[in-house]
């Protein structure tokens, strides 16, 4: 089959198309026939293999796998022994390493039924961004519903599921992004707009129960200065630094996250998004009851793998990008 694989670390020229062996599915697996497969800034992560904490799992000096992307959707070809949830034929969605590939293995865990209301495209964009979006405004922010969030990066991958959930928990939502994207982000249910390129929000007076930072070369100090005295802040991506070799700034923004925690009455408690049945599920319903729904900026073709990664890289994304199959 074929397969978007990579041998060395680098930019979006070491991706290439090769013929690999079909998997294999074992007892507890499903065998997906891939039908699309979304872009996020973690593939390109380990593609680079920057910072060099990726390495730690991903191979020290050249990649151990080689295999590209985790999102997918598609239809089931076969199932293992002991699967019980899946049967050949049905529409799924959900998350796999090497996802970028004709066919893909995959936990019952990690997958679940395609909304109806979905076509392939769309469904493959909703894992990686649903799950940082959910997560950091359930989980870590404790949203409620009357709370006023703010939202930096609304436009993006993260930013646009952000919005939308964070209406969903009836919170009052501003959304951070550039002049182009205004409309976008009103059209999915932010209360209120910020240009960030006519107007700097760290510097009014206005503060926020919960901010969520998906994007955007901000400091904790010029974020705290506008959140509320006992609100939260999760940092749920950065554009400051992120092909950075060492990645210290992040550990250093951790550390301080940390401090302030335990110092403060404000909340930044780290944050890192986790792959979950229960949470993929949910997104599902919210979906198919049209409280939330995928925003796509791209589509690529397989062959077009390496530009549309350099795209998604640039920074400017609107919504996800998603490569078909």
């Amino acid at each position: 089959m074929k397969s978007v694989t990579f041998k060395k670390y680098g930019s979006s020229e070491v991706l290439e198309i090769s013929e690999v062996a079909n998997p294999v599915v074992a007892e507890n697996q499903v065998l997906v026939r891939v039908k699309a497969v979304s872009l996020n800034p973690a593939d390109w992560h380990f593609m680079r293999g920057v910072p060099y904490l990726v390495r730690v799992q991903s191979g020290l000096l050249k990649p151990k796998s080689g295999r590209f992307g985790v999102d997918l959707a598609g239809v089931v070809e076969a199932v293992g022994s002991k699967v019980s949830e899946f049967k050949v034929g049905d529409e799924v969605f959900g998350q796999s390493r090497g996802a970028l590939s004709e066919f893909a293995v995959a936990t019952e865990k990690s997958l679940a039924i395609k909304p109806s209301n979905l076509d392939f495209v769309q469904a493959a964009s909703v894992p990686m961004a649903g799950f940082t979006a959910i997560q950091a405004l359930r989980n870590k922010a404790g949203l409620k519903d009357g709370q006023s969030v703010l939202i930096v990066g609304a436009s993006g991958g993260v930013g646009t599921f952000a919005v939308q959930i964070a209406r969903v928990f009836g919170a009052s939502v501003t959304g951070v992004c550039s002049t182009g994207n205004l409309e976008l982000v009103r059209s999915i249910g932010a209360n209120r707009l910020i240009d960030y390129t006519k107007e700097d929000f760290s510097s009014s007076f206005e503060s926020y129960d919960v901010i969520v930072q998906t994007a955007g070369n901000y400091s904790l100090k010029q974020l705290r200065k506008v959140l509320s005295s006992d609100g939260t802040l999760v940092v749920a991506g950065d554009s400051s630094g992120v092909k950075a070799v060492f990645g210290m700034r992040f550990i250093f923004r951790i550390i301080k996250s940390l401090v302030i925690t335990k110092f403060s009455n404000q909340k930044v408690p780290p944050f890192l998004a986790k792959s979950s049945k229960q949470d993929l599920v949910t997104l599902a319903k919210l979906i198919e009851s049209t409280e939330i729904k995928p925003v796509i900026d791209r589509t690529y073709s397989m062959a077009q793998v390496a530009e549309a990664v350099a795209y998604l890289e640039a920074g400017h994304a609107r919504g996800k990008v998603v490569i078909t199959i």
